[in-house]
């Protein structure tokens, strides 16, 4: 499944990942100890909704623009993260996690951004340059592990793969085995599509077998019953949530439930 950011940018899976990202960052930021945010395959940076990738699909109209269009005070983040790159009401562009991450930053944290496409690295970058992000152009999972543990003592790393290579999920867990020896404690955000659930629940089974104490998973499935052969939506699993994480996820997932489910479904957000 070929999953390039530019072609679903603000599509329903945005839609969750980031607000969840958001709120993920931000109960870390409770603390004041410095983080590292480490995003792995970090895409363009910033996406033109006007462009011919976003204008193939039209994902946003069943996404962002959804989420804009709602009151709902927990989604407040979100839409003010999308709003920060926009001018004006009409909306043009959608930050990726990178642009979103630097939104997030503190003086004391730090954000290291990776992209091995040659393309979108250099976009990243100038994406980036009013930022203090670092913008590398490496193998995705060789720099996971080479920046584990990071110069901060908490942090979090996102992996956010097109899974263009069939082997995308099983090079995720032999990466994901090794970094958790490396850096037990630190979060780790993965997302990943849903396309069948049988392809899902066999992966899963992978992962569990790792044996890592604290995983949590979130599944957001748009239809009431699977699609064949489409996207049935996305998922995350988070690596060592914390605490007030957890505690707030409840209300916030059935928000974004309520404001991405199509007509005609009700959709499902779990956790496990």
């Amino acid at each position: 499944m070929n999953y390039r950011h530019s072609f679903h940018a603000g599509n329903s899976a945005d839609v969750v990942k980031h607000s969840l990202l958001i709120a993920l960052v931000q109960a870390l930021q409770q603390k004041q100890g410095a983080l590292t945010l480490i995003d792995t395959h970090a895409g363009c940076g910033l996406y033109d909704l006007d462009g011919e990738d976003a204008q193939r699909t039209g994902e946003s109209a069943q996404g962002v623009l959804r989420a804009l269009a709602d009151p709902n005070p927990l989604l407040r983040d979100y839409r003010a993260a999308v709003q920060a790159v926009n001018v004006g009401p009409q909306l043009h562009s959608y930050p990726g996690s990178p642009r979103i991450l630097a939104q997030l930053l503190r003086p004391q944290d730090f954000l290291i951004l990776n992209e091995k496409h040659p393309q979108d690295a250099s976009t990243l970058r100038r994406a980036m340059r009013d930022t203090s992000a670092a913008v590398h152009e490496r193998d995705a999972y060789e720099l996971w592990l080479a920046m584990l543990p990071p110069r901060t003592a908490r942090g979090v790393v996102v992996v956010d793969p097109p899974y263009e290579q069939p082997d995308e999920r099983e090079r995720i867990t032999a990466t994901l085995a090794v970094a958790h020896r490396k850096w037990a404690h630190g979060v780790t955000v993965i997302w990943y599509p849903l396309k069948d659930r049988t392809t899902h629940w066999r992966w899963k089974d992978q992962l569990r077998k790792l044996g890592i104490p604290k995983m949590l998973g979130v599944e957001h499935w748009l239809y009431d019953g699977d699609q064949p052969g489409v996207y049935n939506g996305a998922g995350l699993y988070i690596i060592n949530p914390p605490y007030a994480f957890t505690q707030a996820l409840p209300p916030l997932l059935e928000a974004l439930r309520t404001v991405l489910a199509p007509e005609g479904h009700r959709g499902e957000i779990t956790t496990d």
